[in-house]
C-alpha cells in the first residue's frame, strides 16, 4: 500500500512541477527575471479577439494553375517526343483545360501516341486532325479528376506558401486556413508592421519567364492586333529620380518557365551598387532553363512577377548553373521583400484580397477582462457550492479545481496552443464540469458509508465504482470536442481544445490525484469519520 502511495505522490508531484514551469513564464515579469532562464520558451499566445491583429481573406485563382500545369505538359511534350527523334510545333494551351500542339511528321504518330499514352495519362487526347502541309494536329483534354488535383495541390500550395512568408514576422500562432470557394482565411494576432505584412501576403510573387515578341510590330499591338498566343505586358522602367514608367512589351502568352523551380532568392547589389534579386533554381528549375536558353539565343527573356516585367534581357548564350537574376532598379527594402517572398516560395497561381479588418486591442483587452469576471465568478459560485455541501472534501475538489486550471493553461502553453474568447468560454464550462467527477465519487463514498463499510474501505469502493462511468461520461465530450477541432473555424477550435484539456485534466485530478490527497489525509489515521 505504501509503495503504491509513494509511486502516485511522485506522479502528482511531477505533474504539478511541470504545469507551473509552463505556466510560469506566461505571468508577467517571470519570464525576464533570473527564474526565467531555468523554465521553458512555451508561453500561452492570445488569439486575434483577445490581442488585435489583422484577418483577411485571400482568393486563390485556381484557374491560372491549371493553365501553367497546362503550359508546362505542353513543353514537356515536346522535349520528351525530341528525345524519340519527334518533332512537337507550337503547343499552347486553349480554353477549356485544353492543350494543342502539332507533330511535324505524321509517320511518327505512332511514337507519339505510345508516349502520351505512358507518361501524360491526366490527359484525354483527341484523334489527331490531318493540316493542309500534312501535319498532325492534337488536342488533349485535362482529365476533371486530375483538374480537381491541381486545383486542391495549388490551394494546398498557397496555405503553405503563405504561412512561410509569415513566419519572417515572427507571428505568434498565425490561423491560416482553406475556406470554400478557393479562399484562404489568415489571421494574425498582434502583429505590429500590419502595412508591411498585407503588402507582402497580398503580393502573389507569381514569377513567370516569358520569350519577347520583339518581331511584333509595336503599332499594331498597341491596336490590340497581336499574332496568336501573344499579349501586351506592361514593363516597368524606373528614372533615376525614382519615378516609375510601364510601357508595353509583346510576349508570348505561355510562361516557359515559373517560380515554383525556384530554390533560393537572396538580394544583391551589383557594381553600380544597385539592389536586385538573385534566383537560383532546383535541378529539374535548371535544367529547363538551361535548355530555355539553349533554343533562345539572341531572344530576350521576359521576367515577370505578378503580370509585369521587371526586366527582359538578352540570351547570349546557353545559361547553365540554375541561376537568374531580376533586375529593376530596386531600393534595398524592395529587393529584401522580393527576395522573402521568393525564398518562401512563389505562390502556384495569383490571390486577391478579398476581405481586410482590423482588430483593435481595446476589443481584446475587454473581453480578457470579462472572460477574468467570468471565470472568477463562476469558479467562486462553484467552490462556495461545494464546500458548504461536502465540508472538509468539498475543499479537497476546490484544490483540485484550481490543479485543473493549471494543467489546462500548461497545456495550452506546452502545445502551442491560442487562447481565443471561445477558448475563455470553455475554461469557464470546464470549472462547472470539473467537480461533476467528484460529485460522482463523492456520492459513491456517502453511499458505502451508508452501506456500515469503514472510512478507507468506503474510499477505495468510491473511486472504483466511479472510475467507470467518469470515463464513459467525458469520452463522448472529448469525441464531440475532437469533432468540432477538426472542422470547426479558429474561435471554435479555440473552444474545443479548452475543452479537451479541461476534460482530461479534470479527470485526472478527480480520479488520481484526489485518491493520492484522500489517502494522505485518512491513510494512516484511525479516524473513523469523514467530512463529506
Amino acid at each position: 500500500m505504501k509503495e503504491g502511495f509513494r509511486w502516485r505522490l511522485a506522479v502528482v508531484l511531477a505533474v504539478l512541477l511541470f504545469g507551473a514551469a509552463y505556466v510560469l513564464p506566461s505571468l508577467p515579469g517571470i519570464k525576464s527575471s533570473p527564474l526565467g532562464r531555468f523554465l521553458p520558451d512555451s508561453t500561452i499566445s492570445l488569439g486575434l479577439d483577445l490581442m488585435g491583429g489583422i484577418h483577411l481573406t485571400l482568393g486563390v485563382d485556381v484557374d491560372k494553375a491549371v493553365e501553367n500545369s497546362l503550359t508546362q505538359m505542353g513543353q514537356d511534350i515536346r522535349t520528351m517526343a525530341r528525345d524519340k527523334d519527334a518533332f512537337v510545333l507550337r503547343p499552347r494551351v486553349l480554353p477549356g483545360d485544353r492543350i494543342e500542339f502539332v507533330l511535324a511528321k505524321a509517320e511518327q504518330r505512332e511514337v507519339l501516341g505510345e508516349l502520351l499514352a505512358k507518361q501524360f495519362p491526366q490527359l484525354s487526347v483527341a484523334a489527331p486532325q490531318t493540316t493542309d502541309d500534312g501535319q498532325l494536329r492534337y488536342v488533349a483534354t485535362m482529365k476533371p479528376e486530375y483538374r480537381k488535383t491541381i486545383s486542391d495541390m495549388a490551394l494546398e500550395q498557397a496555405v503553405k506558401t503563405i504561412r512561410n512568408r509569415i513566419d519572417q514576422f515572427g507571428v505568434a500562432e498565425p490561423d491560416i486556413r482553406k475556406q470554400q470557394d478557393n479562399r484562404i482565411q489568415i489571421q494574425l494576432p498582434g502583429l505590429h508592421d500590419t502595412q508591411r505584412a498585407i503588402q507582402i501576403i497580398g503580393q502573389t510573387a507569381h514569377l513567370e519567364f516569358h520569350i519577347v515578341r520583339d518581331d511584333v510590330d509595336a503599332e499594331k499591338a498597341a491596336r490590340g492586333i497581336l499574332p496568336p498566343g501573344t499579349e501586351v505586358r506592361p514593363m516597368i522602367r524606373r528614372g533615376a529620380d525614382g519615378s516609375q514608367a510601364e510601357t508595353p512589351v509583346v510576349v508570348d502568352k505561355e510562361a516557359v518557365l515559373t517560380g515554383e523551380y525556384v530554390a533560393d532568392a537572396r538580394p544583391g547589389f551589383d557594381n553600380f551598387n544597385q539592389a536586385y534579386v538573385m534566383l537560383t533554381f532546383n535541378s529539374r528549375g535548371a535544367a529547363m532553363f538551361e535548355r530555355i536558353t539553349q533554343e533562345n539565343v539572341r531572344k530576350r527573356l521576359a521576367i515577370v512577377l505578378d503580370g509585369k516585367v521587371y526586366s527582359a534581357p538578352v540570351i547570349q548564350e546557353k545559361i547553365g548553373g540554375g541561376r537568374a537574376s531580376i533586375t529593376g532598379k530596386f531600393s534595398t527594402a524592395e529587393a529584401q521583400d522580393l527576395a522573402i517572398v521568393l525564398r518562401a516560395g512563389s505562390l502556384p497561381a495569383p490571390v486577391s484580397v478579398l476581405e481586410e479588418r482590423t482588430v483593435g486591442p481595446s476589443l481584446g483587452q475587454e473581453s480578457i477582462d470579462k472572460g477574468i469576471m467570468a471565470a472568477v465568478v463562476g469558479g467562486a459560485a462553484v467552490m462556495i457550492f461545494m464546500v458548504v455541501y461536502y465540508g472538509m472534501s468539498g475543499l479537497i475538489a476546490d484544490v483540485m479545481l484550481c490543479f485543473t486550471v493549471l494543467l489546462i493553461l500548461a497545456g495550452m502553453a506546452a502545445f502551442g496552443a491560442t487562447l481565443t474568447l471561445p477558448g475563455l468560454a470553455g475554461i469557464v464550462l470546464t470549472l462547472g464540469m470539473a467537480v461533476d467527477a467528484n460529485v460522482l465519487i463523492y456520492e459513491r463514498i456517502r453511499e458505502e458509508l451508508r452501506k456500515g463499510h469503514t472510512v478507507l474501505s468506503a474510499i477505495h469502493e468510491g473511486f472504483d465504482r466511479a472510475t467507470l462511468a467518469i470515463t464513459d461520461s467525458n469520452l463522448t465530450t472529448i469525441i464531440a470536442a475532437a469533432i468540432l477541432y477538426q472542422f470547426g473555424t479558429g474561435p471554435v477550435r479555440g473552444f474545443a481544445v479548452t475543452l479537451s484539456l479541461g476534460i482530461i485534466a479534470s479527470m485526472f485530478t478527480a480520479i488520481f490525484v484526489s485518491r493520492v490527497v484522500f489517502q494522505a489525509w485518512k491513510g494512516g489515521s484511525g479516524d473513523k469519520r469523514l467530512s463529506i
